[in-house]
């Protein structure tokens, strides 16, 4: 986005990172003072991680439209100038000093790279680092007209031409960004307002109705709280999707060796890959490898096994000790468990809480003195309750005394009852199975929402094939190394297609459109393939004007009826969190308190 030196860049960045890192944790660690937990420190921190996602996005989006806003008026700048001067490195200078700073910037690098002495090379580095297809396209047609000159037809310059395609592709991209920032303001504030009002509502509910303790402490209660941060969570990520304005992700230049493949360079992660992988000569692994082609991944399909075994293992893992963990959790609120008949409606007084809490006692004291054991009989307990009530000073008639072993031996059934159960050992490989699927899942994914950058790309490919086809002795070889200059998602199948072309241009073109299975790229090849076969390039391509207002129009509807769909599941997403915190937080659990008092009631009035 900035053209600053390395040194500028890094020392803004970091100021950012210290600005949101040190309010953000020091607003954690006043916090978690005033309220120690772990639940409640993993929800500062969730909250926390969604904040500092919405300020950073927020500031660069914020910079983006203003790289864009200054764009146009960079445009119109060189368009005047180029009426004036007629020279495509005058009007870019003069119009870069004239313009916006952020702008003027890319347009320096710009008019070095097509005056350098290699001005491919100089155009090459310069896509690296370009923010967007826009400049781009631009550095691109200036280097066009730069090499071959410009030409006057009846409709006009072809500088002047390519400048104005641009120009309607940034007006458009910028209605576009303004109305999805308008149906999808506030959503994410919305999805993360429930964070801070689960403390509140869970307090006020075990404040006015004591036997919510038993059900909030209970193993039901964990899931539910984790079920709520897990929705909040997805619900961001999904809102984060839903409002993405970057450009396609691909980049040219070296990358890093992913972890996988370090992983992979172990012998005995080879050996566990290589029972799970299928074998190079299969249609399953040719349908992986294809899929890592159409999203243009750098990983080998051997990596991404990697990548989906260790999966498999933190998903499993991960559910199988949740589950222990609940289980736990649910032996330790048996011990401490009330007894229901002290729990009514609204507070607890002081005997009441202090009769519970030395039945809670007594009743430890006898299930540790049983060993814990389910199997233990009704006599047995009968004589322990019997020892630890006159021990305490009380002696019981033989209603109480029943009460408690009855409460006694079904507090042991219970907590016997809290092991490993074969259909959680089932849904951990279950979950491990999602895990494992993930890799692939996202792949999918990402080839779809591709889609619409393949589109983009194939249409700069016509603005710059728009200008090619007009100039003299231009030939279809040449047009595809300008195609690969320019390519970043079509770049290897380019690639490939100029290596081979000198050992048969039409074997090279029909490899080529055989690996895009993109409709609209296989009828730009077609018609390079007659351009090579049997007709000039300018006959081949004379109906490339009309397709491309085509198609400007297709994706300008294609923008409204994205964004009417997003608006729909932004609200539906945003709002997730709210209804669950209403109803699985608050209402379900009063539910269950009422079926759960109706029930002691009974029992009373069946006494009486």
């Amino acid at each position: 986005m900035q053209m600053y030196d390395e040194f500028k860049l890094r020392r803004d960045s970091m100021k950012i990172v210290y600005a949101l890192f040190g309010s953000l944790g020091g607003g954690i660690i006043v916090l978690v003072i005033l309220n120690p937990s772990l639940i409640f420190f993993i929800t500062l921190c969730l909250a926390a991680v969604v904040i500092q996602g919405l300020l950073l996005d927020g500031y660069i989006n914020r910079m983006e439209k203003k790289l864009l806003e200054q764009l146009l008026e960079f445009f119109a700048a060189v368009r005047h100038s180029y009426h004036r001067h007629g020279m495509v490195s005058d009007a870019i200078d003069e119009a870069g000093e004239i313009v916006g700073q952020d702008i003027s910037l890319h347009a320096i690098r710009i008019y070095e790279a097509i005056s350098a002495a290699s001005p491919d090379e100089a155009l090459e580095k310069y896509y690296e680092t370009a923010p967007n297809r826009f400049l781009k396209a631009f550095a691109g047609i200036s280097r066009l007209i730069m090499e071959f000159g410009d030409r006057k037809r009846a409709q006009g310059s072809l500088y002047l031409r390519g400048i104005s395609t641009l120009t309607g592709e940034v007006h458009l991209d910028l209605i576009r960004r303004s109305k999805l920032d308008y149906l999808l303001k506030g959503l994410h504030i919305i999805a993360l307002v429930p964070v801070f009002f689960t403390k509140p509502v869970e307090m006020w509910a075990r404040g006015n109705f004591p036997l919510m303790d038993q059900f909030y402490l209970s193993k039901a209660g964990m899931i539910i709280k984790i079920l709520l941060l897990l929705i909040i969570l997805i619900s961001y990520v999904l809102l984060q999707k839903l409002k993405s304005e970057e450009e396609t992700a691909y980049r040219a230049g070296r990358e890093q060796a992913p972890w996988e493949s370090r992983l992979y360079q172990w012998k005995w992660v080879r050996i566990v890959v290589k029972w799970f992988q299928p074998l190079p000569s299969s249609a399953a692994y040719y349908r992986i490898s294809q899929l890592l082609k159409d999203t243009n991944h750098h990983l080998r399909v051997e990596w991404l096994q990697v990548r989906r075994i260790v999966l498999f293992m933190i998903c499993l893992l991960f559910t199988l000790g949740s589950a222990i963990t609940l289980h736990l959790i649910s032996q330790n609120g048996i011990i401490h468990e009330p007894p229901s008949g002290y729990v009514l409606f609204g507070k607890v007084s002081p005997e009441e809480s202090e009769k519970a809490k030395e039945s809670v006692e007594m009743d430890a004291i006898v299930m540790n003195k049983t060993g814990m054991s389910g199997a233990a009989s009704y006599d047995t307990v009968a004589n322990l309750t019997s020892s630890a009530m006159r021990s305490t000073g009380n002696m019981p008639n033989h209603e109480q005394l029943t009460l408690a072993v009855n409460r006694i031996l079904d507090k042991l059934d219970r907590w016997n009852g809290e092991y490993l159960k074969w259909w959680e050992v089932v849904l951990s490989l279950f979950a491990g199975y999602l895990g494992y699927m993930i890799p692939n899942i996202m792949l999918w994914f990402r080839r779809k929402m591709i889609l619409m950058d393949m589109r983009h790309e194939v249409y700069q490919f016509g603005t710059m094939i728009a200008i090619l086809k007009e100039l003299e002795r231009i030939s279809v070889e040449e047009i595809l190394e300008w195609m690969h200059s320019y390519a970043v998602i079509f770049k290897m199948p380019i690639q490939k297609c100029l290596l081979h072309y000198g050992h048969g241009a039409e074997a090279a073109l029909q490899q080529m459109k055989e690996e895009v299975k993109l409709e609209e790229f296989q009828r730009l090849t077609d018609k390079l393939l007659l351009a090579v076969e049997k007709i000039t390039i300018a006959r081949a391509f004379d109906d490339l004007e009309s397709d491309m207002s085509y198609h400007f129009e297709q994706r300008r509807l294609d923008y409204e009826k994205s964004l009417d769909t997003k608006a729909g599941l932004g609200r539906l997403i945003g709002f997730a969190p709210m209804y669950s915190l209403i109803f699985a937080y608050l209402v379900i659990p009063l539910i269950w308190m009422s079926f759960k008092q109706m029930d002691i009631y009974f029992t009373q009035i069946q006494k009486l």
